[in-house]
């Protein structure tokens, strides 16, 4: 079943303690953390704006910094990710959202 959800990369770099762990709460509703800051969304174009919305709610422009990487259609896409350490990466999969 296509869709037109994409694979987004979501980086931030927050300056204040609350609002970072504000920002990482909100990022768990929306996709998968990958590391300290990074979380790799799988979002329909309306979920991304959802998110877009809901970030800019917590974050100062003038000291935060957040990044939305469009990596391409969720179904059409394999990233191509070399891990190293720890932490195996796979690709967020495709699961029902409950609202």
């Amino acid at each position: 079943m296509a869709t037109d959800e994409r694979i987004y990369f979501v980086i931030y770099d927050i300056a204040n303690p609350k609002r970072w762990r504000a920002v990482y709460k909100k990022m768990k509703g929306y996709g998968e953390w990958v590391q300290l800051s990074v979380f790799q969304c799988r979002l329909s174009r309306t979920r991304q704006a959802t998110l877009i919305s809901e970030l800019g709610e917590i974050i100062h422009d003038d000291e935060d910094h957040v990044l939305l990487v469009d990596i391409g259609l969720a179904d059409k896409v394999q990233p191509k990710v070399v891990s190293i350490g720890k932490r195996t990466f796979e690709p967020v999969e495709r699961e029902a959202v409950i609202v």
